[in-house]
Formats: C-alpha cells, structure tokens, sequence
C-alpha cells in the first residue's frame, strides 16, 4: 500500500495541535475546492486534503495512523495475527498429517480478513464523503436569564458545498433555549446544525458560548454574584433589615450593628442556580447624607463630640 502522508498533506507537522490540523486543513479546503480552483487536480487534492483531515482529527484514528501509517486501518489486526501466526496459532496442521503450503494460507487469511476493506477503502475514495464543519459562535444573555432560563433567537449564515462542487451561502434562523444556572464560557451544543455534510455526509454541530452581558448592579465570577449594597451611616452602626433586590427576587437581609465599609456578607445559594449554585455576596457600601440643610448640619456638629479620630492609626 502507498504511503500517505496525511501531515504534508495538511501542511502541518506531526506535533500540530487539533486547532492547527483544523486550520491547516480549513486553509487547504478553500484554495482546492473544485468550484474555486482551476487545477485540473483540485478535486483529486480535495479528496485527499478531506481523507487526511478525517482521520487526523479523530485521536483514536490518529494514534493508529502513527502507529500504523496508511495501513492504521487494518495494521492493528494484522499485527496481532502476525503475532499469533508466530506463536502457533495459525498455519499448523490441526492434527492433519503431512504439510502444505504455509504461505499461501498466509496470504489467503488476509484477502479473506481484509480483501472486502480494501474494496470498500477504494469505493469510499470514489465515493469520498464528509462531515460538515463545526460551528463556533458566541452569544451574550442578561444574568437574569441564568436564573430563570429564556429564548434567543440568532441569524447567521453557513456554506454548503454540493455534490457538484458549488459553494452556496444558506441563512439560518434559529430559537436557542437558554437553560436555567448555565455558566458565562458553557457551551451549549446544537447537534446537526453546523456545515452541511459533503456528498451525503452527517452535517457538523453549532456550539453557542454563552457569555454574560454587563449589568449596571450585579457582578459575577464564576457561579458567585456581587453587589455593592448602599446604606445609611445608622444603618451600619445600628444594625438594620433591609429590603434588597437580587436576581432572584427581593431578599430581605439583616444587616449587623457596627458594619464596616467593604464589610461583606454571604448568602449562600442565592448565586447562579448552577449545580452546585453560586453564592449572593454583598458588599456594604455607607453612604453619607450631605450637609446642605441646616438639620443636616446639625446633626453633624453633634457628631463632633463623640470624639471621633478616623485617622488614629493612619500611617501606622
């Protein structure tokens, strides 16, 4: 069998990541497509450029191509004939008297084993088919959706290569459900819904990455929420119940006496609903009334006199 050197083909070496096989062979597909190229040899560098990239970016078949070369097939099973062929497993007598010949049986064992592969192996290189390419696509959803799931839909377009070589732009339309407690950086999978497959191959799979849009009050990191929680001086220092909205819903919070600036205070559960779910972290945020009335102004000259140093271990 003729060596096939499926990296040179992709123009990648043979250390090439999954990313670099993909691009090498994304690169090639384009410059050789029979509907693009003029090279009389384009559709035949088409299918080539098609077989080595199905078997190098599947790991299994990929570790058997380098084990085995273009045999990775049929090399696996050879070998451990070989092996048993060896060892007495096949071409002794049974317990028939006399001899005959050893070799011949060799051989016929394997057009036998793998004479029909062979056939199939050249009838799928006449009949090359290919799996559509995977989509890659990024959407932004408000957090409130990560708490109580939604709808999006999204518009984008796909090629489509037909069995004649011609390369056409589909639109697609789709509604995607956005299920409770997912994640900013989880995909969610689509299955089918990528590039049509070539010549009657399995079409490829849409994978949407869900990312969070900017909210004005809430951060996350993670499953975890943050929100800066303003309250009044007293509030800090006496103690409150306050009622607080949250993605969730309104929670009321109990806010302990002498709470400081940046104190933070920890809900747990009431994160993003994943599983396990995130916590609700609030930051307390005291806030000072301005002195622009006289009541106001007032109040604080009273303050003054509880002797108040904030700066007594500023500087150390």
């Amino acid at each position: 069998m003729e060596f096939k050197d499926y990296y040179k083909t992709l123009g990648v070496s043979k250390n090439a990541t999954a990313e670099e096989i993909k691009k090498g062979y994304r690169k090639l597909a384009r410059k050789h497509h029979p509907d693009v190229s003029k090279d009389p040899e384009a559709e035949k560098n088409f299918k080539e450029i098609g077989e080595a990239y199905e078997v190098l970016k599947d790991p299994e078949k990929r570790k058997l191509y380098d084990q085995y070369g273009s045999d990775w097939e049929t090399g696996k099973q050879r070998e451990e004939y070989q092996k048993q062929y060896q060892s007495g497993g096949y071409g002794s007598n049974f317990g028939f008297e006399g001899s005959f010949d050893t070799s011949r049986e060799y051989s016929d064992f394997f057009e036998t084993l793998f004479g029909s592969a062979r056939q199939k192996g050249g009838f799928h290189r006449q009949q090359f088919q290919q799996r559509g390419e995977d989509i890659d696509a990024s959407i932004k959803i408000p957090i409130m959706d990560a708490f109580h799931g939604g709808t999006r839909r999204i518009n984008f377009t796909i090629q489509s290569v037909a069995n004649d070589g011609r390369v056409t732009t589909i639109p697609k339309n789709l509604n995607v459900t956005i299920p409770k407690g997912i994640r900013s950086g989880q995909k969610i999978r689509l299955a089918g819904q990528g590039s049509p497959g070539y010549n009657g191959g399995e079409n490829g799979d849409l994978f949407i990455k869900i990312e969070y849009e900017k909210d004005p009050v809430y951060s996350v990191e993670g499953a975890d929420i943050y929100v800066n929680l303003p309250v009044a001086p007293w509030e800090a220092a006496l103690g409150a119940t306050i009622t607080m909205p949250s993605p969730g819903g309104n929670i009321k919070l109990k806010l302990p006496a002498d709470s400081f600036q940046g104190k933070k205070l920890r809900l747990k559960g009431k994160g993003i609903p994943a599983k396990p779910p995130g916590d609700l972290y609030v930051v307390i945020n005291i806030l000072l009334p301005p002195a622009n009335n006289e009541k106001a102004k007032k109040v604080y000259e009273q303050m003054k006199d509880l002797n108040f140093n904030p700066r007594i271990n500023f500087g150390g």
